[in-house]
């Protein structure tokens, strides 16, 4: 089981400024290089607090790498249906070679209408805009002399410069927050897949994994060679009841803004978002302590977390690795150092362990 660090930054500008929250993320990723951390990743968001401050994770991935030596740089994920493939294919290649192929590479559709209104891309087209982008980046990445004619770009003959560190390309992820339909079709086409606990149930995401499971393995893909990255924000102090509040602080902090950001959705976000126009609702209902019972977020000490994790694994599978949010909204710099600390010297031993042991 690998263990990486999130930055999702969830924050008013007038509680922490642009430049405090990328300082401070290169920071906590030149400490995740340092701890034996698996991968520091972040995301694509526009124009709330609600991860507006990452419109282009590429910028920040790239900083991130040049400062780091031996973790894998994440994209958590970029959307296709905002950017030409062309230039999202260039853009990954370069911070390929930056990173001198430490780059995964994790692919979503969005779903923030007021993102889609900017772009004047209609939601309804945003599963076809993302299946058509994500495979338009893989062929410019490993075919020369492409011709792509697709259903919303059509270019070539054109050869990509250049040409990805990793041949044939990096590992692709799909990002999938409620769709066991995404998660299937991510198995069949031989992807990796993310996935976030917080917006679903845990019988909702087993059904996921289990179509995403089934599928690679029907398509007859490597067994074993999948990749599940499951995304967590993680409250963790040597104070069992320091972290809980902590933790009940910002995680209401963080629905607060994403209740804000998905209120559009109230009006139904169409055919290719079935259910979406309840997660406002489900904001408004949030509670921090039935969420930590029903291990959606981490928090605690190091004893409370590790069961967490335990459990975690004992219902969603074995087979997935974990990504981190150490510093959620304006948490002090300080107090994520901390937790990133305790959970790299006290937390992550017991499961490398477990899966030295499984493996002999």
């Amino acid at each position: 089981m690998e263990f990486g660090v999130n930055f999702f930054p969830v924050v008013d500008p007038e509680v922490r400024s642009a430049t405090e929250c990328y300082d401070l993320s290169c920071e906590l990723a030149e400490l995740a290089d340092e701890l034996g951390y698996e991968h520091v990743q972040t995301v694509e968001h526009y124009f709330t607090p609600y991860g507006g401050y990452c419109p282009d994770p590429v910028t920040l991935l790239t900083a991130m790498a040049t400062r780091t030596r031996r973790v894998r740089i994440v994209t958590g994920a970029v959307i296709p249906a905002f950017t030409h493939p062309v230039k999202l294919a260039g853009k990954l290649a370069m911070l390929d070679h930056l990173s001198h192929g430490r780059l995964d590479v994790g692919f979503g559709r969005a779903f923030l209408p007021t993102e889609f209104a900017a772009f004047g891309v209609p939601m309804d087209e945003s599963r076809a805009r993302f299946t058509e982008g994500v495979e338009a980046c893989r062929q410019l990445w490993t075919t020369e002399n492409l011709v792509w004619r697709g259903k919303f770009h059509s270019f070539g003959p054109v050869t990509l410069l250049p040409r990805p560190y990793q041949r044939p390309h990096p590992p692709i992820f799909v990002a999938s927050a409620t769709s066991a339909e995404s998660c299937a079709a991510a198995g069949r086409a031989g992807h990796h897949l993310q996935v976030v606990p917080s917006v679903t149930t845990t019988e909702q995401l087993q059904g996921m994994l289990d179509a995403y499971r089934q599928a690679w393995a029907t398509a007859g893909h490597e067994p074993g060679g999948h990749r599940i990255q499951i995304k967590y924000t993680c409250y963790l102090s040597e104070r069992h009841d320091e972290a809980l509040a902590e933790g009940e602080r910002w995680e209401r902090s963080y629905v607060t803004h994403m209740a804000r950001a998905v209120a559009p959705l109230a009006a139904g976000g169409g055919a290719d978002y079935p259910g979406y126009e309840t997660f406002a609702e489900k904001a408004a209902g949030y509670d921090f302590h039935r969420s930590l019972a029903a291990n959606k977020v981490l928090a605690g000490d190091c004893d409370a977390v590790r069961d967490q994790i335990t459990a975690i694994r004992s219902a969603l599978g074995t087979d997935l690795d974990m990504s981190l949010q150490f510093s959620p909204g304006a948490l002090g710099r300080d107090q994520a150092v901390t937790a990133m600390r305790l959970f790299a010297e006290n937390v992550i031993p017991a499961f490398r362990e477990s899966r030295e042991h499984a493996a002999v």
